[in-house]
């Protein structure tokens, strides 16, 4: 299967999928472009049919099929509706979306996808489209963009860690959690703890104990206790941080994605990105050169667990 499975009838992709202003649209567009500065076709389909500016090459787009201020007005449908009435109909037309595909035989595909999180915690027509696309001989990874300044928040880590949870288990494709926007993580807060506690989803009954300190979460301790050993349990949440503008920062999601769906590229691809990951940044380049914030909260794990007794 090298080269992107030249010669065979597979075909190797990503649904990007999160809650709404996580990144991915942005996320496409910079993968789109990073994919094709090491030599790899790829394709970009739109599922999101309420995405009207798309800063990337789209090729495929559902609002070719129906879009979401046509499905509102006409069936007086508000957006959340109107959005599950679009997935049900995009499940309905598979066969528009294989004529689509079709066209782009042997390129690597991008699914933008919607942003309501029902889609992707108990509602099934999304699950049933990658379903098909499976049928299709689609071999895809989910990557589950959650924007980085949840971190700055407990109690919101933690919905978030149950949300990605949910959604692993409902969509049922290898996965790759992301958290987005770690050039802007200093803007949103000071982190409670370095920045590998939250990737890696380190012990989290010190997460219960920071939540503790608030009155309001006093009250709930023993729900959210309950709520980490559910997270534990499984211990099938992760993340990988994400910084679109530096290129080291989307070789390692790349790399993570293609470990999951099965990707391996050829000779080229790998000449291709050495010397992207050593050439200087150009004028013309997207990306920056370091991940001066990730690596600021990146510290040894004892450090930061010594740290954090210190604190208690």
């Amino acid at each position: 299967m090298s080269e992107g499975s030249k010669g065979s009838s597979l075909a190797f992709g990503q649904v990007v999928i999160g809650p709404p202003g996580s990144g991915k649209t942005t996320y496409c567009q910079g993968m789109q472009e990073f994919l094709g500065r090491i030599g790899r076709k790829v394709t970009v389909v739109n599922l999101d049919p309420a995405n009207e500016a798309m800063p990337y090459q789209c090729a495929v787009d559902i609002a070719e099929l129906i879009t979401l201020p046509d499905v509102m007005e006409n069936l007086k449908l508000g957006p959340n509706g109107g959005l599950i009435y679009c997935m049900e109909y995009l499940e309905a037309n598979f066969d528009w979306l294989q004529e689509k595909l079709a066209a782009f035989k042997g390129h690597y595909y991008l699914f933008d996808c919607p942003g309501q999180v029902e889609l992707y915690t108990h509602h099934d027509a999304l699950k049933n489209v990658f379903a098909q696309l499976a049928k299709w001989n689609f071999r895809l990874a989910a990557v589950h963009l959650v924007d980085s300044h949840y971190c700055t928040d407990p109690g919101k880590f933690i919905s978030v860690l149950c949300t990605s949870l949910s959604t692993m288990l409902h969509v049922e494709l290898p996965h790759v959690n992301v958290l987005s926007k770690m050039d802007l993580i200093e803007q949103y807060g000071k982190l409670a703890f370095n920045l590998d506690y939250y990737t890696e989803v380190l012990d989290l009954s010190y997460l219960v104990d920071h939540l503790a300190s608030d009155p309001f979460f006093r009250n709930y301790r023993r729900l959210n206790e309950k709520l980490v050993e559910v997270i534990e349990d499984y211990s099938l949440v992760s993340f990988v941080p994400l910084n679109v503008q530096d290129k080291e920062s989307m070789r390692q999601v790349m790399q993570a994605v293609d470990k999951a769906n099965g990707y391996s590229f050829g000779d080229q691809e790998h000449r291709s990105l050495d010397a992207l990951m050593s050439a200087a940044v150009g004028a013309d380049f997207h990306f920056t050169s370091t991940l001066a914030v990730q690596e600021k909260y990146v510290q040894s794990q004892d450090k930061a667990v010594e740290e954090q007794v210190m604190d208690l």
